[in-house]
């Protein structure tokens, strides 16, 4: 318990610079030296439950995406008793930690963004390049800044919650009691951004709550950086409790678990779906209701107009479809172009295209690397085959697994609106385009609202301001991130909360106080400092 009273602000966050790695900066050098470090190394990747590291289970080797002979990292799958007695650990460290003042709890985080701003931004944005195979830019931006972000931003949202209180009066005085869920929360994480990996699970955490935090495999690397961080911001044991394990075998220990109070997830629609049905079928041993948070799958748009300027247009299309070869949740991944720009338009981008190299991530002039991992591989690969079979293929339509994970930037204009490239989720850098008459905008408007299930990010381009207008209006419901003449990725902590409907997710808004009201239990104190003494009311006189 705090032993000093006052009513405590964190410091007024602000942005991390991004910096820029350009030739001759002290960044390059720096992340130069790093990635040679790390590279040459093999890292044991344990889990660590109540701050004891552990080995447990049957071995899996991390590999550089780009360079698949490379194993960089090895962990082993948990098993069934292992989980568990994180989960255990998880609840052994709940009441400590819930009793301890936010801002002991803010402290942690708040030092462990100092932390990455300097000393451990090399290792942090190392790891995400050589495991998960982003470049220097996609790693600095996701891996440093928006983490950095996450964790100052989140300790002044929560000064925000707790200073949200009720009138009171001179006789009574109402407060309202931010306690965190009474059991575990589970964090299941994904590959493609270690900001939001590490903010599901440190979110529930910074409002007293306790964790288990499963990451994707292919995140193991980054993963180990991320709890040796907080360690060393002075996170106490048993608040993380970090595990390596399939889905499966997480979920199937997960679910049954009594004192299962949350999920934060980030994953695929089908997985969600399946954990939302698994915690129905369970309902009924929970302590209370369990907590569903859930940012998933997207087939993302963006829509130009007649008035669109081309080349920011263009520009859009190239960096929102193939940035980090598509794998970002809010990549563009569906193109509607009016028939007066699409040939101008189409040029733009295969020009683009052409000048993009792609290879490995210590190879500072690629725009592109690997997909994450064969399965991945395979499954974009059939989409460039249908590309090649069905589509005009405007650039790309290759790809190679000799050496890494490797598939060119691919953009296919189709014919049909409907077509399976225009409607299936396939996060990977296959952008594909259908060219509308000109005159039937408002009709392009009603195909881009009704084609997906999905509705996470969208952009409109358009010089014409009614138009923005009318649009940002007819498809208020197509996307939880809606951009206005700019891509529909690179949301910013404190500046564009995340989140989408529909199939897309819960939309609880990653990156503002809306994500972390998930993970407190409110509790409303009354004292009457009067009391009444008489039963009886004035009416019955």
């Amino acid at each position: 318990m705090s032993m000093t009273d006052g009513v405590f602000s964190p410091p007024t966050p602000i942005n991390e610079a991004v910096k820029s790695y350009a030739p001759g900066s002290p960044e390059r050098a720096s992340i130069r030296a790093k990635l040679e470090e790390m590279a040459a190394q093999t890292w044991t990747l344990p889990h660590v439950i109540n701050g004891q590291k552990s080995t447990v289970g049957s071995p899996e080797n991390v590999i550089m995406p780009h360079d698949h002979q490379k194993v960089i990292g090895r962990f082993h799958n948990a098993d069934t008793t292992t989980i568990n007695s994180a989960f255990d650990a998880a609840n052994d460290a709940h009441h400590e930690w819930a009793s301890t003042s936010w801002e002991d709890r803010a402290a942690v985080f708040l030092k462990a963004a100092e932390l990455l701003a300097g000393p451990w931004r090399d290792e942090m944005n190392a790891s995400t390049m050589l495991g998960q195979a982003k470049t220097v830019h996609q790693a600095e931006i996701d891996a440093a800044c928006e983490l950095i972000d996450f964790w100052r931003y989140n300790a002044d949202f929560a000064r925000q919650i707790y200073a949200e209180q009720p009138q009171s009066t001179s006789t009574i005085w109402n407060r309202s009691d931010h306690r965190p869920l009474e059991g575990v929360v589970a964090a299941i994480t994904p590959f493609n951004f270690t900001s939001i990996a590490a903010n599901l699970a440190t979110a529930p955490a910074l409002m007293g709550n306790t964790v288990v935090w499963k990451p994707s495999s292919t995140q193991a690397h980054s993963a180990n950086v991320i709890i040796r961080l907080l360690e060393e911001a002075g996170l106490p044991n048993g608040v993380i409790n970090l595990i390596h394990s399939g889905g499966a075998d997480f979920g199937s220990v997960a679910l049954q678990r009594a004192d299962l109070a949350g999920i934060h997830f980030t994953g695929s629609t089908a997985t969600f779906q399946t954990i939302w049905k698994g915690i129905a079928n369970n309902i009924e041993r929970y302590r209370s209701y369990p907590r569903l948070v859930g940012e998933t799958g997207g087939k993302d748009f963006i829509l130009a107009h007649p008035s669109a300027d081309p080349a920011a247009l263009a520009v859009a299309i190239v960096r929102g479809g193939f940035e980090y070869q598509g794998q970002k949740c809010s990549a563009a991944s569906r193109i509607y172009l009016p028939s007066n720009l699409a040939e101008d338009v189409l040029a733009r981008c295969r020009a683009m295209i052409a000048e993009m190299k792609m290879g490995d991530v210590q190879d500072m002039s690629n725009f592109l690397s690997a997909v994450i991992d064969e399965r991945s591989f395979d499954k974009i690969s059939n989409y460039v085959d249908l590309a090649n079979n069905s589509a005009k293929i405007i650039a790309g339509g290759s790809y190679d697994k000799s050496t890494g994970f490797f598939v060119a930037p691919t953009l296919a204009q189709v014919d049909d609106p409907h077509h399976r490239l225009m409607e299936e989720e396939i996060f990977g850098p296959v952008v594909s385009v259908y060219v509308y008459p000109e005159q039937e905008f408002e009709k392009a408007c009603r195909l881009v609202d009704t084609t997906s299930p999905y509705a996470l990010t969208g952009a409109i381009f358009a010089q014409d301001r009614t138009v923005l207008s009318q649009a940002t209006d007819t498809l208020r419901f197509s996307a939880g991130n809606f951009y206005l003449n700019d891509k529909p990725t690179g949301a910013v902590v404190g500046m564009q909360p995340f989140g989408g409907g529909r199939a897309s997710g819960t939309n609880d808004k990653a990156g503002s106080p809306l994500n972390l009201l998930r993970w407190v239990s409110p509790r409303s104190i009354k004292e009457n400092f009067v009391p009444p003494k008489n039963w009886r009311y004035p009416f019955l006189d």
